[in-house]
């Protein structure tokens, strides 16, 4: 068995503890979480378990789409933000909570999380180097901040802005098996484009002239990794707000238990995005504050120092990943 399917096993079974857990602990103490009586089962399995199912749904995309990113740029400090990803379907969120259409917000996040995919894709179709698609969603990014804030200042309905600060913070607090529903189905859609560009992905680490040497598509690459991550960080997005730095951190944890290879990579990420998120979700509803910290807050206390460690090494390292 390889390094990447014992790590994939273990990452699984880490996994169900975790959502194991999540119905056991929380702010009301369960003895027996599986008893008969209605009060646990509402508990259990209307609140805790939606909740924790929808965590490591939005984890294991996040992770996932990170995965694929950073084998595409081959940067390990990649993720959906770095293609205007996750800023466009905040962009989409914020405009649908800024003129009075919160139900729409979801959809909105899918949708603009998809037209930033296409226009990435359009603008570096015949682009170079994962230099050029950086530098695209960067572009992106910048533009879609400007239009959040252009947004807000315009914005007819102030009232919502209270409502807009809670998404942006990032959670899956009163989420249902719908709201999970959406997630897993958009994770499966992303997952099935990404894993038909795992050959292509294996190819880019001889480099661009190599691997189109030696037959890949490049082209087709770069299309079906972006529209996947767009689909993932899309339903992520849309369900639990803006969660940032899984994405980074997930690969991060697992490479070395993996191996470097950017397909053997995916799987693994996966499973330990969605384990990392159910474990904060976990910690926030434990933690004894009056308010609940948000998990998007959480997941920003864990996943910064992880990004500053890279960043750190890859400074040490003279930027060679």
């Amino acid at each position: 068995m390889s390094a990447a399917s014992r790590a994939s096993l273990a990452l699984a079974a880490l996994g169900l503890a975790a959502l194991a857990a999540a119905l056991w602990l929380g702010p009301t103490p369960l003895a027996d979480p599986f008893a008969a009586d209605e009060a646990t089962r509402t508990i259990v399995w209307e609140i805790r378990f939606p909740r924790a199912l929808t965590a490591w749904l939005v984890g294991a995309a996040l992770g996932l789409s990170g995965a694929a990113l950073q084998g595409l740029l081959r940067n390990p400090l990649a993720d959906s933000g770095v293609l205007g990803l996750s800023g466009f379907a905040a962009l989409g969120a914020v405009l649908a909570f800024a003129f009075g259409a919160a139900v729409l917000a979801p959809a909105a996040a899918l949708l603009f999380a998809l037209v930033a995919a296409l226009v990435v894709t359009a603008l570096g179709w015949a682009a170079r180097g994962p230099a050029s698609l950086a530098l695209i969603g960067v572009g992106l990014s910048s533009l879609a901040g400007g239009l959040i804030a252009l947004a807000l200042n315009l914005a007819p309905n102030p009232g919502a802005l209270a409502d807009l600060v809670n998404w942006t913070l990032g959670s899956v607090e009163a989420r249902s098996l719908n709201d999970a529903l959406l997630v897993g189905a958009f994770l499966v859609a992303g997952a099935a484009l990404i894993l038909f560009a795992a050959r292509g992905l294996q190819a880019l680490t001889l480099g661009e002239e190599a691997a189109a040497a030696i037959g890949a598509d490049l082209s087709r690459t770069r299309l079906l990794v972006v529209l996947g991550a767009a689909a993932c960080t899309g339903g992520a997005t849309a369900v639990a707000g803006v969660i940032g730095f899984v994405g980074v951190a997930a690969p991060h944890l697992v490479r070395a238990l993996a191996g470097h290879d950017p397909a053997r990579l995916l799987l693994p990420s996966a499973l330990a995005g969605g384990a990392l998120l159910v474990c904060a979700d976990i910690a926030v509803r434990l933690l004894p504050t009056d308010t609940e910290l948000k998990l998007g807050v959480a997941a920003a206390l864990i996943g910064g120092p992880v990004f500053a460690l890279i960043a750190a090494r890859l400074a040490s390292r003279g930027g060679d990943a």
